[in-house]
C-alpha cells in the first residue's frame, strides 16, 4: 500500500477513544472534534504569527535578564553571596561536576537562547511573505531545540535544594529567579500558540524539499496532539 499525499489531512488517533482519523484543513479560529467521542483534536489559532510573535519578544527580554540578574542572594554565619545560572554553572565545572555544569549551561542557556533567537527569526520573516527556504531550516532546528529548554526542570531542582539549606542558610530569590520563573510560562506557551503549518505554507521551497518539509508538519502536528 502507497503511503498518502503529502497534502492529505493528518491522521491522528484520539487521546480519548484511539479513534483513527483525518483531521480536515481547518479555517482561522476553526477546530476539529473526534467523531466519536467529543473530544479536542485540533485547533488553528486565530492569530497563528502575532501573538507567538509577541510572546518571543518577551521571552527574548526575560532570557537576557534571567541571565544578567542574581538568581538568589544567600546568607550563612554573617557571610553573603550571590550567583547566575552561568555563574552556578562555573562554579560546578570549578568544584569538577563538569558534566553537571555542561548539562545546565546547555538546557538553561544555550538550547533556550538558541530556540528563541530561532523563532523570532523565522516569525520576523513571515511578516513579509514569501519567505525562502532557509527559513524553513531555522524552524527545523528551533523545533528541535525546544524540548531541551527545561527551565521547568532547573526551577524544580533550585526549589529542592532550597528546601534542604532552609535551616541553615536566609535565602532571598533574586530577579533572576522570577525571570527564570516567566520563562518557564513563556516558552510553553510559544509552542502552544505557534502553529508550524502557518509558516510553511509561505517558504518558498526548493524542488524535492517540500515532500520532507510537509512531512515534518505532520510529524510536528500530531506530537503536539493538535
Amino acid at each position: 500500500m502507497s503511503d498518502p499525499a503529502p497534502s492529505s489531512p493528518a491522521l491522528m488517533a484520539c487521546q480519548e477513544c484511539d479513534l483513527l482519523q483525518r483531521i480536515p484543513p481547518l479555517p482561522v479560529g476553526g477546530r476539529a472534534r473526534c467523531a466519536r467521542c467529543g473530544f479536542g483534536l485540533a485547533a488553528r489559532p486565530t492569530d497563528p504569527l502575532e501573538l507567538p510573535l509577541a510572546l518571543t519578544l518577551t521571552a527574548l527580554i526575560v532570557f537576557i535578564v534571567a541571565n544578567a540578574m542574581p538568581l538568589m542572594d544567600l546568607e550563612a554565619v554573617g557571610r553573603y553571596a550571590s550567583t547566575t545560572i552561568l555563574g552556578g554553572a562555573r562554579q560546578m565545572w570549578l568544584d569538577g561536576e563538569r558534566l553537571t555544569a555542561i548539562i545546565v549551561t546547555f538546557c538553561a542557556v544555550i538550547a533556550p537562547a538558541c530556540y528563541i533567537l530561532l523563532m523570532l527569526t523565522v516569525l520576523l520573516a513571515a511578516r513579509r511573505p514569501p519567505l525562502p527556504h532557509w527559513s524553513g531550516e531555522l524552524l527545523r532546528w528551533g523545533l528541535h531545540m525546544q524540548p531541551w529548554a527545561m527551565y521547568d526542570v532547573m526551577l524544580l531542582g533550585i526549589l529542592v535544594a532550597l528546601i534542604k539549606i532552609a535551616e541553615l542558610a536566609t535565602v532571598e530569590p533574586g530577579v533572576g529567579m522570577y525571570a527564570m520563573g516567566l520563562l518557564a510560562v513563556l516558552l510553553p506557551a510559544i509552542s502552544v500558540t505557534f502553529d508550524a503549518r502557518e509558516v510553511w505554507e509561505l517558504v518558498e521551497w526548493k524542488h524535492g524539499d517540500d515532500r520532507a518539509a510537509a512531512a515534518l508538519v505532520e510529524e510536528n502536528f500530531a506530537g503536539r496532539g493538535r
